[in-house]
């Protein structure tokens, strides 16, 4: 069992992430669902065997210490992957996702088109959120991408793991990878406000400290990309207020009400008819009216703000649901499932 030969197997049958699950065969994730490869049961040892041979000593000592470790690899020519390992019933198990082999267009990747707009803005704070697994990284890439096509700047990411290498192209990419070039992403950032960066790319906001020199950073006038892990838009400025303590959180609103340029929140559905995915987006935008309110902290008036701002490229999550269904790309229970609303929806489309 090759570790190299089960990757290029989940790359032929275009799964987005292979599993090694002891007591299991390999297994594969293609459009969303699980699939089983053919093959032996990979064991205890095995698994052992294949997260050891990619880790280095530094990151064998934190993942013994840690008890799970994320990381890239790189396999075949140019090929990365994102290897997650972790424990179970004392044994390692691994869950690989395969990147991206070329950054797609923005109408093959189904997002709007404010998002090209966001991207050529000269500084603030746009952040791009949703659960696990539903092409954050790939939007941010997308957008880091259109910057290095288009301009003449210096990018600096910082990713936990790398997962696309971007060549140079009209911009400098510097890519920091933490555990490989830094230690965190807190102190990573702190330091690349030293390295002359126009643009500044953060894999995932994660920890207080984090955040609180991201806004810094939008502040100063650096454009700032970065992820998150919440449900919708409106929730994202909620879960970063939340994370100071009550005595800072005036002083964060008023820096996200600086800063924020705007919010793009992601799910991938699946297809009514035919098999694969289909996104769903939903976008705040930092306009004036929105600001005051964040500034105000009038939160539970945003997202009537979002419903009434088509004109400014606002789009709800129940608009968005409604298009998807009407277009027949979704069936009618998963738009229902996932409205925040499910009665408009319901008197919409009957």
């Amino acid at each position: 069992m090759k570790l190299h030969t089960l990757l290029a197997a989940a790359r032929h049958h275009e799964a987005s992430d292979l599993h090694l699950v002891v007591g299991l065969p390999p297994l594969l994730r293609i459009d969303g669902s699980i699939a089983t490869l053919k093959g032996d049961a990979v064991t205890a040892d095995r698994a052992r065997a294949l997260a050891h041979e990619l880790l280095n000593d530094a990151q064998k000592q934190r993942l013994e210490h840690d008890r799970a470790l994320c990381f890239s690899t790189i396999f075949g020519e140019y090929d990365r992957a994102r290897v997650a390992v972790y424990f179970r019933d004392g044994r390692p198990e691994l869950s690989i996702r395969l990147s991206e082999t070329a950054i797609r267009t923005r109408e093959q990747l189904g997002l709007p088109a404010i998002v090209d707009d966001l991207a050529r803005r000269p500084n603030g704070l746009i952040i791009i959120t949703g659960p696990t697994g539903v092409g954050k990284t790939t939007t941010f890439h997308y957008m880091i991408d259109l910057i290095n096509a288009e301009f003449r700047k210096k990018i600096v990411t910082i990713e936990d793991p790398i997962e696309y290498t971007h060549r140079f192209k009209r911009s400098v990419v510097v890519q920091q990878e933490v555990l490989s070039d830094v230690h965190d992403f807190a102190g990573a950032l702190r330091h690349v406000l030293r390295q002359d960066p126009d643009v500044i790319g953060i894999g995932e906001m994660r920890d207080r400290e984090t955040m609180y020199t991201a806004l810094v950073a939008a502040e100063t006038g650096h454009l700032v990309i970065a992820t998150l892990h919440t449900p919708g838009a409106v929730e994202v400025v909620q879960r970063i207020t939340a994370s100071f303590p009550e005595g800072q959180q005036e002083e964060v609103r008023f820096m996200l009400a600086s800063t924020l340029q705007a919010v793009l929140a992601q799910q991938l559905l699946p297809r009514a008819v035919t098999d694969g995915r289909v996104l769903a987006t939903e976008i705040l935008v930092g306009t004036s009216g929105v600001l005051h309110m964040i500034r105000e902290n009038a939160l539970h008036r945003v997202y009537s703000e979002m419903q009434a701002g088509r004109k400014h490229g606002m789009v709800t999550r129940d608009h968005t649901l409604l298009e998807l269904y009407q277009r027949g790309d979704i069936a009618y229970d998963t738009a229902i499932s996932l409205a925040r609303y499910p009665e408009v929806i319901q008197q919409r489309s009957a």
